[in-house]
C-alpha cells in the first residue's frame, strides 16, 4: 500500500493530499529512511512522522483499503511519541 494512502486510511493524517505534502517535505521515515508518498508500506514497518514539534513512531500491524473511524487505530501500534528538542547553541555558564 502507498504511504500517503496508509497515513490517510489509518487517520494519522486526515487527508491524502496533506499526507503527500508531509512526505514530500521529508517529514516521514519508513524504517529509518526518508519516504516518498509512493513508498510501499508493509506489515511490520516502522513509520516515524514529524507533527510540528513532536515525532510519532508507529508500527504497522495490518493494511486495509478503507476502515471505519473506530477501527483505524487497529492498523498500527504506537511505539513512541516524543517532543523535538532543538539545540540553541547558547552556553548559559
Amino acid at each position: 500500500m502507498r504511504l500517503d494512502k496508509f497515513l490517510k486510511v489509518s487517520r494519522l493524517i486526515k487527508r491524502r493530499t496533506v499526507a503527500k505534502d508531509v512526505s514530500e517535505q521529508g517529514r516521514v521515515l519508513i524504517n529509518g529512511r526518508e519516504a516518498k508518498p509512493s513508498s510501499t508500506v508493509k506489515v511490520g514497518d516502522e513509520i516515524t512522522v514529524q507533527f510540528g514539534q513532536k515525532l510519532v513512531t508507529i508500527q504497522v500491524e495490518r493494511l486495509a483499503e478503507s476502515t471505519r473511524k473506530d477501527e483505524a487505530s487497529s492498523l498500527y501500534t504506537l511505539v513512541k511519541e516524543e517532543p523535538i528538542v532543538k539545540e540553541t547553541g547558547l552556553d548559559w555558564n
